[in-house]
C-alpha cells in the first residue's frame, strides 16, 4: 500500500461513507433530516469501526500488550457533526505510542482527506492525555466531549476515570473559572452574535460555544454524559431544555445550509452571503420584512435565547458561590408580587400579574435596581401576559415614570431594555418599536439591526456618565453632566431611528412625527415632546455636515447654528450624534470623524454663545495672523519678500489656515524652486491619519492627478483643502489614511512621490494604471438594498461656491474619475470632502468655474451631472 492511497480493502468502506453522506445531505436539503448531526456522526463511526476491523496495520500493533482505542473528540465526540465540521480523533494507547501507530493513522485517515473531510488527530497515551489536560484546558474540554468508537473500551473508561479523579475533582473551580474567563475574552473578540448583522454561529455571544461552555461546566460539576442530562440534573427545567433544543436545532440547520452553500466549513455569515442563503433555504417574506430579514431575525432570536440561558447559568453558579461566602445571603425584594429564585427575579404567581398588571413594569425596574436578571419562568410569564399592556397601561404616569427611571438612573439600562425587547414587552409598551425589531440595513455600515442599535445608543450614552466615560471622552462626559433634562436626550436616543420601520427614505422626518406622538401619548409636556422630535429629525445633521461640508467655512457653522438655535439643544444633538455613530460601528466612528464632529461642535457653540462673526472681525483675524507670521519668519525671510508673499495669499487662505501652519507652508514654497511640487507628510494630532501638504505650480487637473496617485498607492483621501495663491501657486492640504502596511509606509510614500512626478510630466497614464489596479484587485461588492447613484448640484448652501455631491458605490479610482470629470467641465475644486461607508461613498466638492463664478446656469448644472454619470459604471443616477 502506498502512503497516499487506501488499499482495496478500504475502497468499499470509503464508498459506503461517501454514499451515506450524499444521502444524508439530500435529506437535509429536502428538510427530512431532523437528526442529521447524530446520523452524520454515526455514519463516520461506522467508517472507523469497519476500518478497524479490516486494518492491515492493526494486527502489527499487538493490542494485547499495548491496548489502544479510537476515540471521538469535540463536536464529533458530542455526535453534533455538521456537514464540513472537523472530525477530531484520538488514537489512545495505554502505554507508549508505538512507531507503527503512524502507519495506522495514515491507513485510516488518508481516505477521509481524499473525500475532502478535515480530520484532526492525535496519538497519545493515557499519561500524556492527563499531563496535557493539566497544561492546556482546551485539551481537557476536548476530552470532556470524548466518546468511544472502537478498540479496547476499558482503556477509554480508564482515561475518563483518571481525568476525573486525578485532575477534575481536585480543581473543579479553577477549571470553571478558566472557562468563564475564556468565554468573556471570546465574547470581546467576536462580539454579540445575537445582535450582529454578521453573526458567528460558533464563537460569538449566543453562539454554539456558549452552549458548549454550559455543557462542560455541568460535566465538571455533575459528571453528566450527554446534553439531555442538563434537564435530568436540574440545570434546565423541562420547558427551558425544550426551548434550548429548538434554538440549537435552528442554529445547526442554518450552519449546515451555510456550509453547503460555501462548500466548506464557515462560521461567520457575511452580508454579501445572507440574501443568497435566505434564497437557497426558501425563507419567505413575512410581515413586510425581506426573506433575509426574516432569516436573520429568527437566527438572532434563537441566539439571544442561548445567550440569555448562558448568562443565567453563569449567574446562578456565581450566586451559589456567593452563598458559601461569609455573611452573604440571598437577595430579597420589597416589591409585593415579586420574589427571588436562586438569585433571579420571578413573579410570586401568575394570578398576581393578572390582578396587578403594573408588576410587568415593576419586575424590570427591580431588575435594574437589584442588578439581577429575570429567570426563565418570569420571561415566559411576561410574554404570556403581554396582552395586559394596553393603552391604559402605556399611559399610566407611574408606569411611565418607572420606565424613565430605568432610562436615566440605572447603570443596567441596556441589560434591562434588552430583556424588555427579548420578551416583547418593549414593543407592547411602545408599539411603534415592533416595526424595527428585526429591521436590517444591508450597507456594511451598521453592525446591528435597528432595534438593537437603538439600545446600544442608550448603552453608550449611559456609559458616558461614568468614570470610564470621563476618561474616554472628557468633553462628552462634561456635556452630559451639564444637561438639565437628560430624559429628553435618552428618549431621543431610544427613538432616533424609529422611522426606519418603513424601508424608504425620510426616516428622520418620519421618526420625528412618531417620537412626538409617542411622548405625548406617555403624558410628556408638549414642549418636551417637540424637543425630542427635533433631536430625532436632526440626528444626522451634525455628522453629515462635518463629513460632507467645509467646516472651516464660517457660513457652514452659521447655517447649523440658525437651525439649532439653543446651546442646550446643540449639546444634546452632539451627544446623540456621537452615541449614534459609535453604536453604528467602527466604520461610522473613528478618530477622524470624532475630530471633525468636535471641531464643528465648537464652531457652532461659539456662534450660539457670541453671535455670528462680522466682516470686520474676520478682517481683524487676518491681520493678527499676518503679524504672527511676520514675527515667526522675521529671521528666515527678508521683510519685503515676506510682505510680497503674504499679499499673494488669498483672504480665504489667511482666514481658514491656522497661523502656526503658515510658516511651514512658506518654507515649502521656498523649497519648491523649479520642481513641479514638494510635499510634507505629518502624522495628524489626535487621529491615526496623515496630513499631506503639497505646494505646487498650479495647473489644470492638478487635484485629479494627486487623487489618482493616492488611489494607485492605496492611500484613502478623507478631506482636501485647496488654496491657490495669486502668484499661481497651489497649496493643497490632504487629510488621508496612511498606506496599508505601516512597516513599509516610508517606501510607499517614496513610490507615490515618484508616481506624482511622472503623472505631472505626462509619463504616467493614471487612467490606464488605475484600470489595471482594479483588474488585479479582488473586488467584492457586498449585497445592499438596491440604491441608485445620486448626483446633487447645490447652489443654495454656499454664497460663493457650487457644491457638487456624489453618492455612489465605492470602487478603486472613483475619486480620480470624478475630479477628472469636473476638471473637463471647466471647474476648479476648492474643497473636497470624502465620507466612505465601506460599500458607499459620499464625495462632496466645492467648485467654481475657471472665471471664479458659481455653476448656476441650468445647462451648466446638467452638463456637470451628465459628465459625472458617464464616468460611473452602470448606474442610473437620481439628480437632485
Amino acid at each position: 500500500m502506498t502512503e497516499t492511497a487506501p488499499n482495496n480493502l478500504y475502497a468499499n468502506v470509503s464508498l459506503a461513507l461517501k454514499k451515506g453522506r450524499a444521502r444524508l445531505i439530500d435529506d437535509l436539503l429536502a428538510g427530512n433530516a431532523p437528526g442529521f448531526l447524530n446520523d452524520h456522526a454515526r455514519l463516520i463511526d461506522d467508517y472507523f469501526r469497519q476500518s478497524y476491523e479490516k486494518s492491515v496495520v492493526g494486527p502489527k500493533m499487538n493490542i494485547a500488550k499495548n491496548p489502544y482505542a479510537v476515540v471521538a473528540l469535540g463536536g464529533y465526540g458530542r455526535a453534533e457533526q455538521c456537514v464540513y465540521s472537523d472530525v477530531d480523533l484520538l488514537f489512545l494507547f495505554e502505554k507508549k505510542v508505538p512507531r507503527v501507530a503512524e502507519e495506522l493513522v495514515r491507513e485510516i485517515i488518508y481516505p477521509l482527506w481524499d473525500m475532502g473531510l478535515d480530520v484532526g488527530h492525535a496519538t497519545r497515551s493515557i499519561k500524556e492525555c492527563i499531563s496535557l489536560s493539566r497544561m492546556d484546558f482546551e485539551v481537557l474540554t476536548s476530552i470532556l466531549d470524548a466518546r468511544f468508537i472502537c478498540g479496547m473500551s476499558p482503556l477509554f473508561m480508564k482515561l475518563m476515570n483518571q481525568i476525573r479523579t486525578k485532575f477534575i475533582n481536585l480543581k473543579p473551580e479553577n477549571i470553571i473559572a478558566w472557562l468563564v474567563e475564556t468565554n468573556r475574552e471570546r465574547h470581546r473578540r467576536f462580539g454579540d452574535s445575537s445582535y450582529l448583522l454578521e453573526p458567528n454561529f460558533k464563537e460569538g455571544q449566543g453562539g454554539l460555544r456558549d452552549y458548549h461552555t454550559m455543557l462542560w461546566i455541568a460535566k465538571i460539576r455533575s459528571g453528566i454524559k450527554q446534553r439531555r442530562d442538563l434537564e435530568y440534573y436540574g440545570y434546565f427545567s423541562h420547558d427551558d431544555y425544550v426551548r434550548l433544543s429548538e434554538a440549537l436545532s435552528f442554529i445547526w440547520n442554518v450552519r449546515n445550509r451555510f456550509h453547503l452553500m460555501m462548500n466548506r466549513k464557515s462560521d461567520q455569515i457575511h452580508l454579501d452571503q445572507q440574501r443568497k442563503l435566505a434564497d437557497v433555504m426558501g425563507v419567505p417574506a413575512m410581515n413586510g420584512h425581506l426573506p433575509v430579514e426574516h432569516l436573520l431575525g429568527e437566527l438572532h432570536g434563537h441566539m439571544e435565547y442561548v445567550k440569555q440561558q448562558h448568562e443565567m447559568f453563569l449567574y446562578e453558579i456565581e450566586q451559589q458561590k456567593r452563598l458559601k461566602r461569609k455573611n452573604k445571603g440571598l437577595k430579597t425584594t420589597g416589591v409585593k408580587g415579586l420574589k427571588f429564585n436562586r438569585g433571579m427575579l420571578n413573579f410570586i404567581s401568575p394570578e398576581k400579574i393578572f390582578n396587578n398588571p403594573r408588576l410587568l413594569m415593576d419586575i424590570f425596574a427591580e431588575s435594574a435596581s437589584q442588578r439581577a436578571p429575570l429567570n426563565s419562568e418570569a420571561k415566559r410569564l411576561v410574554k404570556d401576559f403581554a396582552h395586559l399592556v394596553d393603552d391604559a397601561f402605556r399611559r399610566d404616569p407611574s408606569v411611565v415614570q418607572q420606565f424613565e427611571r430605568i432610562l436615566i438612573r440605572s447603570g443596567q439600562a441596556f441589560e434591562v431594555l434588552n430583556q424588555m425587547l427579548y420578551t416583547g414587552f418593549l414593543a407592547r409598551f411602545i408599539p411603534e418599536f415592533r416595526a424595527v425589531v428585526n429591521r436590517i440595513q444591508f450597507d456594511q455600515y451598521h453592525l446591528y439591526p435597528v432595534a438593537r442599535h437603538l439600545l446600544y445608543t442608550i448603552k453608550i450614552l449611559r456609559g458616558i456618565d461614568t468614570d470610564a466615560g470621563a476618561e474616554a471622552d472628557a468633553l462628552a462626559h462634561s456635556l452630559y453632566k451639564e444637561l438639565k433634562k437628560k430624559k429628553l436626550l435618552l428618549w431621543a436616543a431610544l427613538l432616533h431611528d424609529i422611522g426606519k420601520g418603513e424601508p424608504k427614505s425620510g426616516h428622520a422626518e418620519r421618526g420625528a412625527a412618531l417620537a412626538e406622538r409617542i411622548l405625548l401619548d406617555k403624558g410628556a409636556h408638549p414642549a418636551d415632546a417637540k424637543s425630542v422630535a427635533f433631536l430625532v429629525e436632526h440626528h444626522l445633521l451634525l455628522i453629515q455636515t462635518a463629513t460632507r461640508r467645509d467646516i472651516n467655512d464660517e457660513e457652514t457653522a452659521i447655517t447649523i447654528a440658525r437651525i439649532i438655535k439653543k446651546v442646550d439643544v446643540l449639546k444634546m444633538l452632539y451627544l446623540l450624534t456621537a452615541a449614534d455613530s459609535m453604536a453604528t460601528g467602527p466604520k461610522a466612528w473613528n478618530d477622524w470623524t470624532s475630530s471633525l464632529l468636535r471641531n464643528l461642535f465648537f464652531k457652532v457653540l461659539n456662534i450660539l454663545e457670541h453671535g455670528e462673526l462680522a466682516t470686520g472681525r474676520a478682517v481683524r483675524t487676518v491681520e493678527k495672523k499676518r503679524q504672527a507670521v511676520a514675527d515667526a519668519m522675521a529671521a528666515k525671510m527678508a521683510p519685503d519678500q515676506l510682505d510680497m508673499l503674504l499679499k499673494f495669499m488669498s483672504p480665504r487662505y489667511m482666514l481658514y489656515t491656522p497661523a502656526g501652519n503658515i510658516p511651514g507652508h512658506l518654507q515649502l514654497y521656498k523649497d519648491l524652486g523649479d520642481r513641479p511640487f514638494v510635499w510634507q507628510i505629518e502624522k495628524s494630532p489626535g487621529a491615526d491619519t496623515r496630513t499631506v501638504t503639497i505646494c505646487a505650480k498650479d495647473r489644470p487637473g492638478l487635484i485629479s492627478r494627486i487623487a489618482g496617485v493616492f488611489t494607485l498607492n492605496s492611500i484613502d483621501i478623507l478631506d482636501v483643502q485647496i488654496f491657490t495663491w495669486r502668484n499661481n501657486i497651489a497649496l493643497d492640504v490632504f487629510e488621508v489614511n496612511p498606506p496599508p502596511d505601516p512597516i513599509f509606509e516610508d517606501e510607499r510614500w517614496e513610490r507615490a512621490c515618484r508616481n506624482l512626478e511622472d503623472a505631472l510630466a505626462d509619463r504616467l497614464d493614471l487612467g490606464n494604471e488605475l484600470i489595471r489596479k482594479e483588474k488585479d484587485a479582488t473586488q467584492i461588492r457586498p449585497y445592499t438594498a438596491e440604491r441608485s447613484t445620486e448626483i446633487v448640484v447645490d447652489n443654495e448652501s454656499s454664497s460663493f461656491f457650487t457644491i457638487v455631491e456624489v453618492v455612489t458605490f465605492d470602487f478603486s479610482g472613483l475619486l480620480f474619475r470624478i475630479t477628472d470629470a469636473l476638471f473637463k467641465c471647466g471647474l476648479d475644486i476648492w474643497v473636497a470632502k470624502i465620507a466612505t461607508k465601506v460599500d458607499q461613498v459620499v464625495d462632496v466638492f466645492y467648485v467654481r468655474d475657471f472665471d471664479g463664478q458659481k455653476v448656476d446656469a441650468p445647462q451648466q448644472v446638467e452638463a456637470v451631472k451628465t459628465a459625472i454619470k458617464e464616468i460611473l459604471p452602470g448606474e442610473d443616477p437620481i439628480h437632485g
